[in-house]
């Protein structure tokens, strides 16, 4: 098995479980979409045992995920499930907590179309959708490097760019989810914290 590191991953790990840890305390079950090296699976696990966590991703980043999880040896940490959202089966339970890092700027805006659609069918009611990464306001960016980083991702594929916070709320709505809060994080990142109300 191959494990892969991510630096980034290294640096958010802490601020992300601060945000995360007191939201989760009453959820038993959550999917991680888009699980990458599978670094945050094994550590937001070891700090919250009682969550069990779905990792999830394509299949071709599975065996660095099956790494962090065979070294971790942490029971409440899921072997992934394929998912690609806009080819793949979304998983046939249901749970109270989805959360996905660094995706939305990487996915075409019709596969974030697609991951809002599915995580509506996933979440129970009142159920959490936590999504870590950067974003626009009024359709300006928080900063110069998140424009320089804007650019690089422009360059590399036409598809993929920093999104619009508008954009995503309005999205959420339209798949009964809310927003509840939206936390600054380091690094001119954000969390944003999704509600759904199934009524």
């Amino acid at each position: 098995m191959t494990k892969l590191f991510s630096p980034a991953c290294e640096r958010n790990s802490a601020p992300i479980l601060d945000v995360l840890k007191p939201l989760l305390q009453q959820s038993k079950n959550l999917l991680e979409i888009g699980s990458g090296t599978g670094q945050h699976a094994v550590y937001f696990g070891a700090q919250m045992p009682h969550l069990l966590w779905q990792c999830s991703d394509r299949v071709e980043y599975h065996s660095s995920i099956l790494a962090w999880q065979a070294e971790a040896g942490l029971d409440n940490v899921q072997p992934p499930y394929t998912l690609d959202v806009a080819t793949s089966k979304w998983p046939g339970q249901t749970f109270d907590a989805v959360f996905t890092a660094n995706t939305c700027h990487i996915m075409a805006w019709q596969e974030v179309e697609m991951m809002f659609a599915g995580v509506s069918e996933l979440l129970t009611p009142e159920g959490l959708f936590c999504i870590y990464g950067p974003f626009n306001y009024a359709g300006r960016f928080t900063s110069e490097s998140n424009q320089q980083f804007d650019a690089s991702l422009r360059s590399q594929a036409a598809h993929m760019g920093i999104r619009d916070i508008e954009k995503i709320e309005s999205l959420a709505n339209q798949s009964g989810l809310h927003l509840r809060d939206d936390h600054t994080m380091p690094a001119n990142n954000r969390l944003l914290v999704f509600v759904f109300d199934d009524k």
